[in-house]
Protein backbone atom coordinates (compact mmCIF):
# COMPACT_ATOMS: atom_id res chain seq x y z
CA UNK A 1 0.00 0.00 0.00
CA UNK A 2 1.32 3.23 -0.45
CA UNK A 3 1.80 6.13 2.37
CA UNK A 4 -1.29 8.13 0.42
CA UNK A 5 -3.48 5.16 1.17
CA UNK A 6 -2.78 4.67 4.85
CA UNK A 7 -2.46 8.21 5.97
CA UNK A 8 -6.08 9.03 4.19
CA UNK A 9 -7.39 5.17 6.23
CA UNK A 10 -6.00 7.03 9.44
CA UNK A 11 -7.90 10.09 8.62
CA UNK A 12 -10.77 8.31 8.08
CA UNK A 13 -10.36 5.90 11.25
CA UNK A 14 -9.56 9.25 13.13
CA UNK A 15 -13.15 10.84 11.58
CA UNK A 16 -15.35 7.64 12.72
CA UNK A 17 -13.82 8.08 16.46
CA UNK A 18 -14.29 11.43 16.60
CA UNK A 19 -18.09 11.21 15.46
CA UNK A 20 -18.40 8.47 18.22
CA UNK A 21 -17.07 10.30 20.97
CA UNK A 22 -19.28 13.33 20.10
CA UNK A 23 -22.35 10.71 19.56
CA UNK A 24 -21.80 9.69 23.00
CA UNK A 25 -21.67 12.99 24.53
CA UNK A 26 -24.76 14.59 22.99
CA UNK A 27 -26.26 12.03 24.30
CA UNK A 28 -25.25 12.13 27.79
CA UNK A 29 -25.91 15.34 27.30
CA UNK A 30 -29.28 15.30 26.80
CA UNK A 31 -29.73 12.73 29.70
CA UNK A 32 -28.27 15.30 31.96
CA UNK A 33 -29.73 17.92 31.26
CA UNK A 34 -33.41 17.04 29.27
CA UNK A 35 -33.94 17.77 25.79
CA UNK A 36 -34.12 21.08 23.93
CA UNK A 37 -37.21 22.79 24.35
CA UNK A 38 -38.83 25.45 21.78
CA UNK A 39 -39.22 28.99 23.10
CA UNK A 40 -42.57 28.53 24.09
CA UNK A 41 -45.97 29.21 22.81
CA UNK A 42 -46.16 32.07 20.53
CA UNK A 43 -48.47 34.95 21.41
CA UNK A 44 -51.58 34.80 18.89
CA UNK A 45 -52.47 37.49 16.69
CA UNK A 46 -54.33 40.28 17.94
CA UNK A 47 -58.04 39.63 17.39
CA UNK A 48 -57.72 35.87 16.81
CA UNK A 49 -57.73 34.61 20.08
CA UNK A 50 -59.76 31.56 20.56
CA UNK A 51 -61.48 30.59 23.30
CA UNK A 52 -61.14 26.91 25.19
CA UNK A 53 -64.09 25.60 25.63
CA UNK A 54 -64.04 24.28 29.43
CA UNK A 55 -65.46 20.79 29.80
CA UNK A 56 -65.98 19.34 33.23
CA UNK A 57 -65.34 15.60 33.32
CA UNK A 58 -67.81 13.49 34.27
CA UNK A 59 -68.61 12.52 37.49
CA UNK A 60 -66.85 9.74 38.79
CA UNK A 61 -63.87 10.64 36.11
CA UNK A 62 -60.61 11.42 37.21
CA UNK A 63 -59.25 14.80 37.22
CA UNK A 64 -55.57 14.63 37.92
CA UNK A 65 -52.33 11.95 38.06
CA UNK A 66 -50.87 12.23 41.99
CA UNK A 67 -47.41 10.93 42.77
CA UNK A 68 -47.82 8.49 45.66
CA UNK A 69 -44.51 7.20 46.34
CA UNK A 70 -41.42 8.26 45.52
CA UNK A 71 -38.67 11.69 45.63
CA UNK A 72 -41.56 13.81 43.87
CA UNK A 73 -44.14 12.59 46.72
CA UNK A 74 -47.36 15.04 46.26
CA UNK A 75 -46.57 16.43 42.48
CA UNK A 76 -50.11 16.23 40.57
CA UNK A 77 -50.56 17.45 37.02
CA UNK A 78 -54.47 18.23 35.53
CA UNK A 79 -55.88 15.71 33.21
CA UNK A 80 -57.72 18.88 31.87
CA UNK A 81 -53.59 19.25 30.15
CA UNK A 82 -53.67 15.93 28.90
CA UNK A 83 -51.66 14.44 27.62
CA UNK A 84 -49.47 14.44 30.51
CA UNK A 85 -45.35 13.68 29.79
CA UNK A 86 -43.67 12.01 32.20
CA UNK A 87 -39.83 12.05 32.73
CA UNK A 88 -37.14 14.31 34.50
CA UNK A 89 -36.85 16.20 31.35
CA UNK A 90 -37.86 20.07 31.77
CA UNK A 91 -40.63 19.45 29.24
CA UNK A 92 -42.38 17.26 31.23
CA UNK A 93 -46.20 17.88 33.20
CA UNK A 94 -44.59 15.68 36.12
CA UNK A 95 -40.56 15.97 36.47
CA UNK A 96 -39.33 13.27 38.42
CA UNK A 97 -36.24 12.80 40.26
CA UNK A 98 -35.51 9.41 39.91
CA UNK A 99 -32.15 7.75 38.21
CA UNK A 100 -34.22 5.18 36.83
CA UNK A 101 -36.15 7.77 34.68
CA UNK A 102 -35.99 8.57 31.32
CA UNK A 103 -36.07 12.05 30.01
CA UNK A 104 -39.00 11.53 28.39
CA UNK A 105 -40.44 8.53 30.32
CA UNK A 106 -44.17 7.98 29.67
CA UNK A 107 -47.58 9.48 28.56
CA UNK A 108 -50.94 9.27 30.02
CA UNK A 109 -53.63 10.22 27.51
CA UNK A 110 -57.22 10.22 27.02
CA UNK A 111 -59.22 8.21 24.08
CA UNK A 112 -62.76 8.98 24.66
CA UNK A 113 -63.58 8.66 27.96
CA UNK A 114 -61.02 5.88 28.58
CA UNK A 115 -57.58 6.89 29.85
CA UNK A 116 -54.33 5.38 28.26
CA UNK A 117 -50.77 5.02 29.64
CA UNK A 118 -48.01 4.69 27.12
CA UNK A 119 -44.24 3.61 27.57
CA UNK A 120 -42.08 6.23 25.50
CA UNK A 121 -39.59 3.15 24.73
CA UNK A 122 -37.19 4.01 28.19
CA UNK A 123 -34.85 2.36 28.90
CA UNK A 124 -36.03 0.39 32.64
CA UNK A 125 -40.01 0.88 31.40
CA UNK A 126 -43.14 1.68 32.84
CA UNK A 127 -45.32 -0.92 35.06
CA UNK A 128 -49.20 -1.88 36.05
CA UNK A 129 -48.92 -3.36 39.11
CA UNK A 130 -45.94 -5.87 38.55
CA UNK A 131 -46.56 -6.03 34.99
CA UNK A 132 -44.26 -4.02 32.47
CA UNK A 133 -46.14 -2.50 29.71
CA UNK A 134 -45.46 -2.28 26.34
CA UNK A 135 -47.90 -0.63 24.18
CA UNK A 136 -50.83 1.97 25.48
CA UNK A 137 -52.87 0.19 28.64
CA UNK A 138 -55.94 1.37 30.01
CA UNK A 139 -55.97 2.56 33.57
CA UNK A 140 -58.46 3.88 35.74
CA UNK A 141 -59.08 5.48 39.16
CA UNK A 142 -56.26 4.13 42.01
CA UNK A 143 -54.56 2.12 39.11
CA UNK A 144 -50.97 2.55 40.34
CA UNK A 145 -48.51 3.05 38.16
CA UNK A 146 -44.91 2.45 38.62
CA UNK A 147 -41.95 4.56 36.92
CA UNK A 148 -38.54 3.18 38.32
CA UNK A 149 -38.58 3.99 42.14
CA UNK A 150 -42.16 6.31 41.90
CA UNK A 151 -45.33 5.50 42.11
CA UNK A 152 -48.44 7.65 40.02
CA UNK A 153 -51.88 7.40 40.38
CA UNK A 154 -55.31 8.89 38.80
CA UNK A 155 -57.39 10.25 41.29
CA UNK A 156 -60.71 12.20 41.45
Amino acid sequence: MSELTLFLIRIAYLAILWIFVLGAISVIRSDMFGARVADGPKAPAKGKEKRQKQVKPRRGAPTHVLVVEGRSQGERADLSQAPILIGRGADAAIVLDDDYVSTRHARIAASGEQWFVEDLGSTNGTYIGSVRINQPTAIGVGTRVRIGKTILELRK
